[in-house]
């Protein structure tokens, strides 16, 4: 049976001055997922065990399979996370809190009833915070109380070619993963789900090359309001024509040792009035195609993982109603990353790691700050409260050091420098610019570290983590930078499975 994981940590000292930090997720290549998606032709599904370590199995201390009896054709599948996080110093400018903190809750139950060649699933996110200070960075990506996440079909379409391949049909409301989850992904450390209402067809071949192709409209979280958010008001998302994702993507296989991957998404949309209650928007109209290379880890070998994406078409500067006027956007991200697991008990691993995403430059025609539509960016730093390093308006290398000294625990180190693509646009997710481009381009420097420890294999996840800031002089120099020191941003979670 697979298994799933939420991540969790040991945090050696916190201070006492914590402050908070504002969350998105997981890493790129699969570091956790709450009940993630699996399978060959039908992948938004059954549970997943996502870290690289893997635990002997065991029985978990409750089932919600078994305390329903076992019944034939169905699964069933939990998990709780509790977290408390804190952040001291922020690099958020005012009216943002200095210290911030946040106790959070994120309960999942996911059910699928196996037909045969029908599969009808569900799933239930429940997303809460607590103790939240005035003025905190805690958003829609914290909380989100109560939401029937996925209600699908699921219908399998194999034989039908009869060459041996294997295919799907999934309609409704689903959960989506899509190569290395830098444009759609479902999160895994933020709190909160993305979700998408439509159709999507799932391929793989004989030779196991793999297609997706889907329409959606994406889920806007609510509440998206200050008192609403505060409150865990229960508020149901909703999804409207207004806002459509669409497109596709196929993998090549056994490509130089790994897999290639080529793809292009359409996002259409547009503001849903402007009267009161109407949601306003940037009016992105865009086409985003991209490439991949990738290899996986593996003992004694080298890995790599080279992605490049462009993004072209129309989009306003803000969400402003009376912005009306058109941009040319152009935007491009590129990531390059090689690796080398060495052949020890420890399995260490070394990577390289460069990621360059484009500004807003100061050309008013133009809009060239890219954007990284239902990606995550855990691959950077935590997300959640914290999260100042986005995939917008940056350069950053990095080095990372990875170990796995058995099936129960894992750990990483990681060392980031962080520069601004335009010295003129804000940087990443601190909201700090300036648009003289005087305070330079030098953002700071990032330290963050990671334990994961399984408690009861299979049942029960802690994990601890830490990032330090070092701020340059962009972030401390820039008209609108909080007069603070260095940011100090520091976790601990545990997750249990049932």
């Amino acid at each position: 049976m697979k298994r799933i994981l939420l991540s969790g940590v040991v945090l050696a000292a916190i201070p006492q001055n914590l402050a908070h930090a504002q969350g998105d997720e997981g890493q790129g290549r699969g570091h956790g997922h709450a009940i993630a998606q699996n399978g060959d032709a039908h992948t938004d599904a059954q549970p997943q065990t996502w870290p690289a370590f893997k635990a002997t199995t065991s029985k978990p201390v409750f089932s919600l399979y078994d305390a329903l009896g076992r019944p034939d054709n169905l699964t069933v599948k939990g998990v709780f996370r509790a977290r408390g996080e804190g952040l001291a110093n922020t690099f958020r400018p005012a009216p943002f809190a200095h210290n911030d903190y946040l106790a959070s809750f994120f309960t999942d139950i996911f059910a699928e009833y196996n037909l045969g060649t029908v599969k009808i699933g569900a799933e239930v996110f429940d997303s809460r915070g607590y103790f939240v200070p005035r003025n905190s960075a805690v958003s829609t990506t914290d909380v989100n109380a109560f939401q029937l996440g996925q209600a699908y079909l699921n219908v399998d379409l194999t034989g039908i070619l009869q060459d041996g391949s294997r295919s799907s049909l999934t309609a409704g409301r689903f959960t989506k993963d899509m190569g290395a989850r830098r444009l759609i992904s479902r999160p895994i450390y933020r709190n909160t789900m993305n979700a998408f209402t439509g159709l999507s067809y799932d391929w793989k071949g004989a030779n196991t090359d793999r297609m997706t192709l889907l329409w959606t409209m994406p889920h806007r979280l609510l509440p998206d309001d200050t008192r609403g958010i505060h409150n865990n008001t229960i508020e149901l998302d909703s999804e409207s024509p207004d806002l459509q994702l669409f497109g596709g993507s196929y993998t090549f296989a056994k490509v130089f040792g790994g897999s290639f991957e080529v793809y292009g998404y359409g996002l259409y949309e547009q503001d849903s009035g402007t009267g009161p209650g109407s949601v306003q928007t940037r009016n992105r109209r865009l086409f985003i195609p991209g490439v991949r290379l990738a290899r996986k880890k593996k003992a004694g070998e080298l890995d790599y993982d080279f992605e490049a994406i462009y993004q072209t078409g129309l989009s306003r500067e803000t969400t402003a109603v009376t912005d009306t006027r058109d941009l040319n956007v152009s935007a491009f991200f590129v990531h390059g990353e090689a690796g080398y697991t060495f052949a020890a008990n420890w399995q260490p691993r070394v990577a390289l790691q460069y990621d360059h995403a484009s500004g807003d430059s100061s050309n008013p025609n133009t809009f060239n700050r890219f954007d990284t539509l239902y990606g995550v960016a855990r691959e950077y730093n935590p997300m959640a409260i914290y999260r100042p390093v986005g995939r917008a308006n940056l350069v950053s290398p990095a080095i990372r050091f990875e170990v796995t000294p058995s099936p129960i625990w894992d750990a990483f180190v990681a060392y980031r420098a962080l520069f601004l693509a335009d010295r003129t646009d804000s940087f990443g997710g601190t909201q700090i610019r300036d648009r003289s481009g005087r305070s330079g381009n030098f953002a700071g420097q990032q330290v963050e570290a990671r334990l994961r420890y399984w408690v009861v294999p299979d049942a029960m996840l802690l994990e601890t983590g830490a990032a330090y800031l070092f701020k340059g002089s962009f972030l401390r120099d820039a008209p609108n930078a909080p007069d603070t020191a260095d940011t100090f941003y520091g976790y601990l979670q545990t997750s249990f499975f049932f």
